[in-house]
């Protein structure tokens, strides 16, 4: 199968929140939008976190979060791919750490797009393998 990149596969426009977002607000987000991650970013686009819909069962199990912001729950060690990056080496990557939202970024807009694994199942859905003759 020829490599592709992710400039293909991506989704976008991505959806963005700030660090000060209720997290009620981004559960509304996250459901409106039929979404599992929402990427937090700062004033210049960049790509500052993510919240997941993983994030919210600790949310959830925590009796304070009814005030919480984003960014009181938001991880932010967030691994990063560029539209020309390979869709091979990327999905090795989400493989190796165990993740399921990668936010695409541009060194100059910021955030640009989101590849997921579903998007990435999309694919190989739609994909011809060759059969034997």
């Amino acid at each position: 199968m020829a490599d592709i990149f992710v400039g293909r596969l991506m989704t976008s426009p991505v959806e963005t929140v700030r660090r000060e977002t209720p997290v009620r607000e981004a559960a509304t987000r996250l459901l409106d939008e039929d979404i599992g991650s929402l990427v937090v970013v700062d004033d210049d686009n960049a790509v500052v976190g993510i919240l997941t819909t993983t994030d919210f069962v600790r949310i959830t199990a925590d009796d304070t979060a009814a005030e919480a912001t984003v960014g009181d729950y938001m991880s932010t060690d967030v691994t990063t791919a560029t539209a020309n990056d390979s869709i091979n080496d990327v999905a090795g990557t989400m493989i190796d750490n165990g993740i399921h939202h990668i936010p695409v970024v541009d060194d100059e807009a910021g955030v640009v797009g989101m590849l997921t694994t579903t998007d990435l199942t999309s694919y190989l859905a739609t994909v011809e393998v060759p059969q034997p003759a």
